[in-house]
């Protein structure tokens, strides 16, 4: 599955890979920033009106409505295209654009942008699929609630979360995104609304596991209910610098099995230096206490503050307001950015341009042609691979030669024995890891195909598994050594979705994306 060796390229595709890799900037500031402040100013003022209108509900029945009579017509249409949302492929948080839209029916659920319920007594929040991450901690966090677990970037989706999969530094405790959803509203592909839930005597409760990972191929999201803890103003977060990687993992594991903990993540910077984060809520700082407002537009970028603390070689404590600590790789979008602006963390630049920071990943993707994509995507590399805390050594040597990008993410979390696409079998929980690899590859005998499936190798061979927003170049055997398509399959079925939904793998390999 080789492809074409990516230093081959022409005079003009070497320059072009140049200018896209040191002057990236003379477009996105002037035309990409602008767009995504004015997208920005309009999704927020028309979120403020429809929540103060408390509209939403009403909305959603009638946005429902639509979904469902849209399926009933297609199911007794001709049935030659199969469904598919109509969110545009460029209004995704993935790099890459899905191609198989362009061929199915799409159907109306990026409609579906609302908070539509909170209940203060059963702790939950009912939320639509389109519905971001920073949307719901600017609601939830004055009222004095959060979410267990709030992937960092803003624009990340609910839908996303569940449909696909969300992991934060807060999975040590609660797992992954879906680990705290109580139910899921879904129109099925015979256009009926049901709701599934982990509850025994709903008649659904498979499908409540078969959700999760599925991309939409078991029907259409339309509502799901998420549980919701009590959330103090700030977060007291200490930094411990290790200056090897035996150090690093070390503390990491320790930091993930101690109950004292509700956070903990790790920056590796170099093969051998990182650092460890571990945090908890509090409600306001000491007297004299570091406080950190990293959200700020002026403030240096998360990781390279976290950086500064690897390289002092110092640990220490800061307080940081909640909300900044959710978002807190949001301005930089992890480290991408200083790809996109080298001189982002410049204070010159930070100072007066900061505050419209970051760019749009969407509209990134929307003002980039697919040929120059194409070239960008020689050397880009973006991918999560979750390990099981035992291999993570070998994962980072394995990472550390095929690519070596730096900061390396490392967020530990639980997976719970139950069923699903994803499942460990040993019974109990243990610990796991999601080690994130973002940036572009400078090494002469990086390939994006063959480097790819030597890393897909490995993490199957370690019961792993790749989260699939991010390039897969498995074969169709690969990709079911991988996950498990026991429960899977016999939902599609039951639900009477392979005539209705392509499967997950025609969703996500490699071949239906660019």
């Amino acid at each position: 599955m080789s492809g074409p060796d990516p230093v081959e390229l022409s005079r003009w595709e070497r320059f072009l890979e140049y200018f896209l890799f040191h002057f990236r900037w003379v477009v996105v500031i002037p035309i990409v920033l602008p767009l995504s402040i004015g997208y920005e100013v309009f999704t927020n003022f028309r979120n403020f009106i429809v929540f103060t209108a408390q509209s939403a509900p009403k909305a959603h029945d009638r946005k429902v409505a639509l979904i469902k009579n849209q399926v009933k017509a297609w199911a007794a249409g001709d049935r030659t295209s199969k469904m598919c949302t109509a969110r545009s492929g460029w209004n995704t948080m993935s790099f890459r654009v899905p191609l198989y839209k362009d061929s199915m029916t799409k159907i109306r659920t990026d409609m579906l942008i609302d908070i539509l319920e909170i209940d203060p007594i059963a702790m939950t929040v009912r939320v639509e699929p389109m519905v971001t991450m920073g949307q719901l901690t600017r609601f939830l966090i004055p009222l004095g609630y959060t979410l267990p677990i709030v992937p960092e970037l803003d624009d990340l989706t609910v839908g996303g979360m569940i449909n696909g999969c969300g992991v934060e530094s807060s999975g040590r405790k609660y797992g992954l995104f879906q680990h705290i959803c109580q139910s899921y509203e879904i129109v099925t592909a015979h256009g009926e609304l049901i709701v599934a839930t982990k509850d025994k005597e709903n008649e659904h409760q498979a499908l409540f596991f078969g959700i999760p990972w599925s991309h939409g191929t078991l029907g259409l999201l339309v509502a799901a209910t998420i549980r919701i803890i009590p959330a103090k103003p700030y977060v007291r977060l200490t930094y411990y610098p290790c200056q090897s990687k035996a150090k690093l993992l070390d503390r990491l594991e320790n930091a993930a099995k101690s109950a004292d903990n509700e956070f903990v993540e790790g920056l590796q910077f170099t093969h051998d230096t990182g650092v460890v984060m571990t945090g908890f809520f509090a409600d306001s700082p000491p007297v004299n206490a570091s406080v950190n407002n990293i959200g700020r537009w002026y403030k240096p970028w998360f990781f390279e503050h976290v950086r500064s603390i690897c390289t002092a070689n110092q640990e220490i404590v800061e307080y940081i307001p909640l909300r900044d600590y959710y978002h807190r790789h949001s301005r930089s979008i992890f480290w991408e950015i200083k790809d996109l602006v080298p001189f982002g963390n410049h204070p010159l630049f930070r100072y007066t341009l900061g505050w419209a920071m970051p760019p749009k990943i969407s509209l990134l993707k929307r003002t980039t042609p697919k040929s120059v994509r194409n070239i960008y995507n020689r050397r880009h590399v973006l991918q999560d691979m979750l390990i099981p805390f035992d291999k993570a050594s070998e994962a980072i040597d394995l990472f550390h030669e095929e690519v070596e990008i730096y900061p390396l993410w490392l967020c530990p979390f639980n997976l719970p024995s139950s069923p699903g696409l994803i499942r460990q079998r040993t019974g109990t929980n243990i610990i796991y890891v999601d080690i994130g690899v973002y940036g572009s590859c400078e090494l002469e005998k990086y390939h994006p195909v063959d480097t790819t499936r030597k890393l897909e190798s490995f993490v199957r061979s370690v019961k792993g598994v790749q989260m699939l927003y991010a390039d897969t170049y498995m074969t169709l055997p690969e990709f079911w050594e991988m996950f498990d398509g026991t429960l899977y399959d016999w939902l599609r079925v039951k639900y009477g979705c392979k005539d209705a939904f392509p499967n997950v793998y025609e969703k996500i390999n490699r071949a239906v994306r660019y």
